[in-house]
């Protein structure tokens, strides 16, 4: 498998901060506390002893450990991730888009994969070949996401949003018919898919590459540096394509080439 490295780590746009680690730095902390979705089948999903498992925990435990930290996962919904940040709840939580939006309110290490946003339709669905597809079709909305949301203001795509709490909601909703379409990050799509083979169909239509980085309370620069570090070692010693293909290599994605973009600065 082919690595695409960063070429170097990226240089602290707060040049003072950088080494920082007071109170409300995670480096002062021993253990991180990560939230994670729990329903996100290859990502993060809850399994029934209450634990979590999947591509996100292992990237949160590994960087964790790469910072001499323990580490405690809790659930992080769509919908109360960005408040479980804000009010302490949670010190990190993967499977964040890195959008100008979101940048307004948190910090962001990485990003830490790049992936695609893809759609998911029945199998027996022929129609869907492209995100235009979408016109006047109920497209499920995960509360939180902001998935739906590139579809009908970004792609000005006339599709018709069905709210839903999870995207194990969504999932059930397609089944079923209650929408026509998921929307989301492939890698989300592709273990959604997983779980109940043959029942679904991904279109591969991957209109708009998606940055997925780690997000964080801001003003902590040198805990999002330490971060980085760790992400960018991930990718040296073959962690994060090793990963992937523990949690992706029966899905179909192309993983021939897993490759991390240069890092944005850390506020």
């Amino acid at each position: 498998m082919r690595l695409l490295v960063a070429a170097a780590l990226v240089i602290c746009l707060v040049a003072a901060g950088c080494g920082s680690s007071g109170d409300s730095s995670i480096l002062a902390k021993q253990t991180l506390v990560a939230g994670v979705r729990p329903d996100l089948p290859g990502l993060a999903v809850r399994r029934p002893d209450g634990g979590f498992e999947g591509l996100d925990v292992d990237v949160a435990r590994h960087v964790a450990a790469d910072m001499g930290k323990r580490v405690r996962f809790v659930s992080a919904p769509a919908a109360d991730r960005e408040r479980m940040l804000h009010d302490g709840a949670a010190d990190l939580v993967p499977t964040f888009w890195i959008e100008p939006e979101w940048q307004t309110r948190l910090a962001f290490a990485g990003p830490y994969y790049l992936s695609y946003q893809d759609i998911l339709v029945r199998s027996d669905e022929k129609r869907v070949d492209h995100v235009r597809d979408l016109k006047g079709r109920r497209l499920c909305a995960v509360t939180g996401s902001g998935a739906a949301e590139q579809v009908t203001r970004e792609r000005q795509v006339a599709a018709v949003p069905v709210p839903a709490r999870s995207y194990d909601a969504c999932l059930a909703m397609l089944k079923d018919g209650r929408v026509d379409a998921i929307t989301t990050n492939d890698t989300i799509l592709a273990g959604l898919k997983m779980r109940e083979p043959g029942e679904f169909r991904l279109v591969n239509a991957r209109f708009g590459e998606r940055r997925t980085g780690i997000a964080m309370r801001m003003g902590d620069p040198g805990g999002c540096e330490a971060l980085n570090k760790a992400i960018t070692r991930m990718y040296q010693d073959g962690t994060m394509a090793r990963l992937m293909r523990k949690w992706f290599g029966r899905s179909g994605l192309d993983l021939s080439t897993v490759a991390v973009p240069q890092f944005e600065g850390c506020l």
